[in-house]
């Protein structure tokens, strides 16, 4: 390999050689040792502050006493509950129906639509609209479950 700035080549380079272990020692050796004289420094004034805490005699105060004491009271009995009074009256209704006959209208084809009003099919509510019929309530001819989205007893109401 030569060098760009000069025409001489470059020497070989050699391997990084690792760092001796006295090199190692001199970082952690301080570091130890002012460790230790921190340890010392903190030992010590706590055991001037225990000496002299000792060395006082506690003077006697009133403290005061907390004294719970727990009172169970058993449940007092539910009260019966009073007898109700009921009065009853028994109403008789009597109701009293007239018919009479629809007037004839002579037409064959109409009476033949009126006796079989059951057979009445809808297919979805715009043949029953355009028939007349709707709404359709439930029991009335022509009323099917598919009519009636909401199933309230009402078909094509909407």
């Amino acid at each position: 390999m030569t060098n760009p700035y000069t025409s001489a080549p470059m020497p070989p380079q050699s391997p990084p050689r690792p760092a001796p272990k006295w090199a190692r020692k001199r970082y952690v050796l301080p570091a130890l040792a002012l460790a230790l004289f921190i340890g010392i420094a903190a030992g010590g004034a706590s055991g001037e502050n225990a000496r002299t805490t000792e060395a006082k005699p506690k003077s006697a105060s009133p403290q005061p006493t907390v004294t719970v004491t727990a009172t169970i009271t058993p449940p007092a009995p539910e009260p019966e509950p009073a007898p109700t009074v009921t009065a009853t009256r028994t109403v008789r209704v009597t109701t009293t129906v007239t018919a009479t006959p629809a007037p004839d209208t002579g037409s064959v084809t109409e009476e033949a639509d009126d006796s079989s009003g059951t057979d009445v099919y809808y297919a979805n509510c715009s043949e029953a609209r355009a028939a007349g019929a709707a709404p359709i309530h439930r029991g009335e001819p022509g009323y099917a479950s598919h009519l009636d989205r909401d199933n309230d007893g009402v078909g094509c109401d909407s």
